[in-house]
């Protein structure tokens, strides 16, 4: 709903190359944050700053209540758009405002502090290089001297004023309200009726949000984590000792990370540090590769300590395959260079329609995963 330029952040990891030899770590996808987060937090490019999460267990109870609400009550404003869904929103909301963690949310939805956006002056700071003009005279952005983005979906008022929808049922529609902002998003997305089920429609409809590629692929990665995440993993087909590694790994969902952590009896305080300074030795938890073999030792199997070294064990799925080829249980990797079992930073654990119980990285916990949540898919490794 504003100019694109977002700061992207990149995690550091650790693989067998580095000093850590024992530890395994995450890249994540890349996340972008508003510019009004960025510089009121001074949210610097390395692992400080605000958590990343892909579940619904990392959004504000409030707001996913929003995205929710959301969903149900666009149909009333455009009844033929198809496939609207909270993980939609969630993407969103997620790159706009951080779905306004560090804010107040009262039960009737309003956020405080409001959160608004840097003055699109055409300055460059947040990456604004246009003038834009005011168009509510400060009565949502707080300034008559030019426009700036307000509230969790980050509307500039111009928009505000052409979808406005009230979701609380206050008689006002309010950029800075959960619930309004949500409703008013959802119904933008939909357009004149849009198929939502379809990629290339919801491409269309984020493009249409902030017409850049950068934010689209940033947008969609987030959908993905959120919609693999609210899926139940569906474990009736699946039986024998990947049923026992999948099972083994799944109760250890909401286990923090722990860089460092964990070994074939369980979670266990981590060492210091990461690449970027995060240390695991006061965090009782997992990294991604402690997390494997914490699992896979419930079925007889012991694995080497690094993802690395995982991927000599068993039989290995090339990557060029694609991840069609995966069956659950098998061992997910992904690497800075696919092609070299050296370069692996990554490891997690597949458990069926394109998910995986993954340890993603500091300041995040053990959850379901979309396969694609990670850059650098290097293919898997099959030990049952």
């Amino acid at each position: 709903m504003r100019p694109p330029g977002r700061r992207i952040r990149r995690w550091g990891c650790a693989v067998a190359l580095l000093m850590f030899a024992a530890v395994c770590c995450a890249a994540p996808v890349g996340n972008a944050i508003s510019a009004y987060v960025a510089l009121k937090t001074g949210a610097q490019e390395d692992d400080g700053g605000i958590a990343e999460g892909g579940s619904a267990a990392d959004i504000p109870a409030r707001m996913l209540s929003a995205y929710n609400k959301a969903v149900q009550q666009v149909g009333k404003y455009v009844p033929t758009c198809q496939g609207m869904r909270w993980p939609i929103l969630a993407g969103i909301a997620k790159v706009e405002s951080n779905h306004a963690i560090g804010h107040n949310i009262a039960a009737n939805g309003d956020i405080r502090p409001k959160i608004y956006g840097v003055l699109l002056s055409g300055s460059g700071q947040g990456g604004n290089t246009t003038a834009v003009p005011d168009s509510d005279g400060g009565r949502w952005d707080g300034t008559a001297t030019g426009e700036r983005a307000v509230g969790p979906f980050q509307f500039l008022p111009s928009t505000w004023q052409n979808v406005a929808k009230d979701g609380n049922d206050d008689h006002v529609a309010d950029p800075h309200n959960a619930d309004d902002a949500a409703l008013s998003a959802a119904v933008y997305l939909c357009g004149g009726g849009r198929d939502l089920t379809q990629r290339s429609r919801l491409k269309t409809a984020i493009l249409q949000y902030n017409h850049s590629s950068e934010y689209l692929a940033n947008v969609l990665e987030w959908i993905d984590q959120y919609t693999a995440a609210a899926k139940d993993p569906g474990l009736k087909n699946v039986s024998g000792k990947a049923r026992t590694v999948i099972e083994a790994a799944l109760s250890q969902r909401g286990v923090p990370y722990s860089w460092g952590g964990g070994n074939t009896s369980g979670s266990s305080y981590g060492v210091c540090c990461s690449p970027n300074g995060k240390s695991g030795a006061s965090i009782k938890g997992f990294d991604c590769s402690g997390l494997t073999a914490y699992a896979y030792a419930r079925a007889g199997i012991r694995l080497p300590r690094v993802a690395a070294a995982q991927a000599s064990v068993g039989k290995r799925i090339p990557a060029n395959l694609g991840t069609s080829a995966l069956k659950p249980g098998d061992l997910v990797f992904y690497a800075y260079a696919p092609d070299r079992n050296s370069t692996i930073y990554h490891v997690g654990i597949y458990v069926g329609s394109g998910q995986m119980v993954n340890a993603p990285r500091p300041g995040t916990v053990v959850r379901l995963d979309s396969v694609n949540a990670m850059s650098g898919y290097a293919g898997g490794a099959r030990l049952l």
